[in-house]
C-alpha cells in the first residue's frame, strides 16, 4: 500500500553507571552507547523516511548534548554506506546515553528545520534540553493559539512538536525546578492526541514517555546496566536482548532515568485504552510484537477472515496475489485457508527510496515505477489480488490497469479483497489522512453501512471484477483485542479523545463546503477549531 504514512518513530538508549560493562556496549565500551542508535533507527525505518537524527550526551564534552539530525533516510543521515564519513560522524556523537528519531510529517514542512530530536540549549545543564516525540496534538491549533496570543511569544515552525519544545521549557521557566514526574503530570493535562516522547537534558536525565491512551507503541528493555526504548519490539531484540527482556511500556507511564537510577513511574491514568489498530495491521514490522500482540500472527488472522467471507466460486485458474509488502501476511493464510495458490504476481521496487526522476509525477508512472507485473504469473488468471487497506484509491486503480493490461499484466479477473474495514474518517493522531475529501470509501458507505451495493459500485469505480471489505468487528478479533481497547475512529468515527471528536465535526463540515479542489487539511483551519469549542 503506497498512499499512507506514518509520522514517526522514536529509540533511546541509556548504560546506567556503577553497574560494570554491558555485553551490549560497543567495543565494551559504555561511552560508545549512543552508536547503537543509527541500528535502532534503521530497524524502525518503516514508521518514518523523511528525515532523522539523534542527541547524544557525553559528560566527558564540554558540548554535554550533541544533535545530529537531517532529511533522508536513516542510511543517507548517518552516512552508513560510507564507512570512512559515518565513523568520523560517530566520533562526534558519542555518549553513555542517546535518543533518536525518524520522521514523517503530518505537520509541518520537509526541511531539516522540522527532523527531530528538537534541542534546546542553555547555560544551566537541567534546563538545556533534547527530545523527539511520535505522534500528533489533536489540539495542536488551540495550544498554537493561545502560546501566540502572547504579544512577545513567537513559533517559527508550523508544527506541534514546536509546540511541545515550548510547554517543556515552559516547565522549566526562571526558578522552577520540577521533578520528571511533575514535568509529565503537567504536560499530561494540557495534551490530546497520540505523543509518546523521548527526553534527554545536560545533566544526563532521562524520560521516555507514553500517552495515557497508549496509541502508539513503545517498548523497552533492560540487560545489567544497558536500557534501551523503541517505537517497536523488533529493534530491541536485534540490538542483542532476549525476549523475555523486552517489555511494552504501558500507557500512561514513563522510564525516568535520574542520577544513574532507573524507575518506571505512572503519570496519568486513563478510564480507557485507544491502541491503534493501524500498527498491526500495516505500521508495524511484521516482526514486532506490541502490547503483548504478534503483528505476523494479525495478519494472518486478517488473511483466515478474508477467506471466510470469500464468495468466489474458486477454479483452477484461480490465484491469491498480495500487494507487497505488508498485505503478504494475510493474503498467504488466506491462500492457505481457501487451498488456492498464492504466487507473487506483483514484485515490488524495493530500491526506490526517495527519487525524483523525470516523468516520474502522475500516478501511473510512480506506480509503474514501483510495481512490476508478472504475466507470466497472471496471465488468464482470475486475481483474487489482497490489500491490507484503501485510503484514497488511486495507488489500487493503477494497479488493477496494470495487472489487466494485455502487455503489462495479461490477468482475465482482478478481485480486490481488503484485509481491513473501509476508510471512513480521517485520523487526528499521527497517520496522514486528515480531511474526508481525500478518502475513496466515504463517496460510497453511506451512515456507516457497507453493503453488497456499495462494495460493487466502490469495484467499477476502481476497474475492479468485484471488491470485499473486512468487518469492523474482525479488526478486534485479529488483534485479540477488545474493541474498546483500541482506536478505530477511522473506521467507526468514535474518536477517543474530544480535540479529535472536534476536528472530525469540522472535518465533515470542511467537506460539505469544499467543491472546489481538496479541502485544507483540517488541524490547518484555526477559527472553525476555536469555533467548535
Amino acid at each position: 500500500m503506497a498512499d499512507l504514512h506514518h509520522e514517526c518513530g522514536i529509540v533511546a538508549v541509556y548504560h546506567l553507571p556503577q553497574r560494570g560493562v554491558s555485553r551490549l556496549a560497543p567495543r565494551q565500551d559504555p561511552n560508545l552507547s549512543a552508536w547503537h542508535v543509527p541500528r535502532l533507527l534503521l530497524e524502525i525505518q518503516n514508521r518514518g523516511q523523511l528525515a532523522a537524527g539523534m542527541t547524544a550526551y557525553d559528560p566527558r564534552r564540554s558540548e554535554l548534548i550533541h544533535t545530529h539530525k537531517e532529511v533522508g533516510i536513516v542510511t543517507e543521515v548517518f552516512r552508513l554506506n560510507r564507512k570512512a564519513d559515518h565513523e568520523a560522524l560517530m566520533e562526534s556523537l558519542q555518549g553513555v546515553a542517546a535518543i533518536g528519531h525518524v520522521r514523517y510529517a503530518t505537520c509541518g514542512d520537509d526541511d531539516r528545520h522540522h527532523a527531530q530530536p528538537f534541542e534546546r540549549p542553555h547555560i544551566e545543564k537541567s534546563k538545556w534540553f533534547s527530545f523527539g516525540f511520535n505522534g500528533q496534538l489533536a489540539n495542536f491549533e488551540e495550544l498554537r493559539a493561545e502560546i501566540l496570543a502572547r504579544q512577545d511569544f513567537h513559533l517559527s515552525r508550523n508544527n506541534d512538536t514546536e509546540i511541545l519544545m515550548h510547554l517543556l521549557a515552559q516547565q522549566f521557566s526562571g526558578d522552577r525546578r520540577p521533578s520528571l514526574e511533575t514535568v509529565l503530570e503537567r504536560l499530561c493535562a494540557r495534551l490530546d492526541g497520540a505523543y509518546n516522547i523521548v527526553f534527554l537534558n545536560a545533566a544526563g536525565d532521562m524520560f521516555v514517555a507514553r500517552d495515557p491512551l497508549g496509541i502508539r507503541p513503545l517498548c523497552y528493555a533492560v540487560d545489567g546496566p544497558m536500557f534501551a526504548a523503541a517505537s517497536e519490539s523488533v529493534a530491541l531484540a536485534n540490538m542483542g536482548f532476549a525476549p523475555a527482556q523486552i517489555r511494552n511500556l504501558p500507557p500512561g507511564h514513563a522510564i525516568l532515568i535520574r542520577r544513574g537510577e532507573l524507575e518506571v513511574h505512572q503519570f496519568a491514568r486513563s478510564a480507557r485504552h485507544a491502541h491503534c489498530f493501524f500498527e498491526w495491521i500495516y505500521f508495524a514490522n511484521v516482526a514486532s510484537t506490541l502490547d503483548e500482540r504478534s503483528v505476523y500472527l494479525t495478519r494472518k488472522r486478517l488473511g483466515e477472515e478474508l477467506a471466510r467471507q470469500e464468495q468466489l466460486a474458486i477454479d483452477a485458474e484461480t490465484i491469491v496475489v498480495p500487494v507487497p509488502d505488508t498485505a503478504k501476511a494475510a493474503a498467504d493464510a488466506m491462500a492457505y485457508t481457501l487451498g488456492v495458490p498464492v504466487l507473487e504476481g506483483l514484485i515490488r521496487n524495493r530500491y526506490l527510496g526517495r527519487t525524483f526522476i523525470e516523468g516520474g509525477n502522475r500516478r501511473e508512472d510512480r506506480v509503474r515505477m514501483k510495481y512490476t507485473p508478472l504475466p507470466d504469473v497472471l496471465r488468464g488468471k482470475r486475481v483474487l489480488l489482497v490489500e491490507d487497506t484503501i485510503v484514497r484509491s488511486t495507488t489500487m486503480q493503477a494497479l488493477i490497469s496494470q495487472l489487466k493490461d494485455p502487455e503489462r499484466g495479461g490477468a482475465r479477473e482482478v478481485h480486490v479483497r481488503v484485509a481491513c474495514p473501509p476508510i471512513v474518517a480521517p485520523c487526528f493522531y499521527g497517520i496522514d489522512m486528515s480531511t474526508v475529501g481525500e478518502l475513496f470509501a466515504p463517496r460510497y458507505v453511506r451512515d456507516g453501512v457497507l453493503t453488497p451495493e456499495s462494495e460493487a459500485q466502490m469495484a467499477r469505480a476502481l476497474g475492479a471484477d468485484s471488491l470485499r471489505y473486512l468487518s469492523l468487528e474482525a479488526i478486534a478479533r485479529s488483534v485479540d483485542m477488545p474493541a474498546n481497547a483500541l482506536c478505530q475512529a477511522c473506521l467507526n468515527g468514535d474518536y477517543p479523545t474530544p480535540a479529535g471528536e472536534r476536528l472530525y465535526q469540522l472535518a465533515l463540515a470542511e467537506a460539505r463546503q469544499s467543491t472546489n479542489g481538496p479541502a485544507r487539511r483540517t488541524y490547518e483551519a484555526p477559527l472553525a477549531v476555536a469555533d467548535c469549542r
